[in-house]
């Protein structure tokens, strides 16, 4: 697959959340992990790219199978409440 401009961006932008898997930037791009890697050395600066490896690195939140949440998404309790367009208080 091609990657346009636009789609590289948003693979970084995906590889640098904490939260986002491997798995999903998959789904999305058929780009499995050693290729997306490959993309991020490719298009960051060295430096940048030793950072995020470093971060990466072992992070469990990175891989499916290694997650402690199954189903749904991941929310802090320290996350504001929002219902109906407003924000509950605490």
């Amino acid at each position: 697959m091609k990657l346009t401009t636009e789609n590289i961006d948003r693979v970084i932008e995906m590889a640098w959340e904490d939260r986002t898997t491997f798995e999903a930037i998959k789904f999305q791009f058929q780009l499995n992990e050693q290729e997306v890697i490959s993309l991020m050395r490719k298009e960051m600066k060295p430096s940048s790219f030793k950072m995020w490896r470093k971060r990466v690195q072992g992070r469990k939140t990175k891989h499916e199978k290694l997650r402690s949440f199954e189903k749904g998404r991941f929310k802090c309790s320290r996350q504001k409440q929002i219902t109906h367009n407003t924000i509950s208080k605490r």
